[in-house]
């Protein structure tokens, strides 16, 4: 499987965008990156953190990644989106690493493309694909005190 990663590395379109950083998020600065003029949409998701998970009330999240793989998956995230919406113009991948409080923007995902219905479905395919396999791992730390670090689908089955 790294040999997929690694081809899809060289495929990168340059016209998206991708990035795991300790800096906060900017809403205005991902979507300038996703504007293109033959967008005649442009959908981005912002994840925040929340203040509860379950009913239990949140104080902060933690957020790790293992940055070279998720790079590769976000690249392969936008490979896949171009061969179902061709016509996708730009991709923007954003996610935060560190401790984040209530209210900060933890990821934010942008696409552009001519139509309404290709870009939202577009973004969610990239938002349910990204928490499903990238490899991010999210501590919560809750206002009693506990902590408990959220796993990730993929690395349940493949990295036993």
């Amino acid at each position: 499987m790294q040999s997929k990663f690694n081809n899809l590395a060289n495929r990168e379109n340059s016209a998206d965008h991708f990035s795991i950083t300790f800096a906060p998020l900017v809403w205005d600065e991902v979507y300038r990156l996703a504007e293109d003029p033959a967008n005649g949409a442009i959908v981005v998701m912002s994840g925040t953190v929340r203040n509860q998970t379950g009913g239990e009330p949140v104080e902060s999240l933690e957020y790790q990644a293992y940055e070279p793989m998720a790079l590769n998956i976000f690249r392969q995230i936008a490979q896949e989106i171009r061969q179902k919406w061709q016509d996708t113009n730009k991709i923007v991948i954003r996610h935060r690493v560190g401790h984040l409080q209530i209210g900060e923007i933890s990821v934010l995902v942008a696409v552009g493309c001519p139509h309404r219905s290709e870009a939202f479905a577009a973004c969610r395919y990239a938002i349910d694909t990204l928490k499903h396999n990238a490899p991010i791992w999210k501590k919560e730390w809750f206002k009693n005190g506990s902590s408990n670090w959220v796993s990730i689908g993929a690395c349940e089955t493949d990295c036993d």
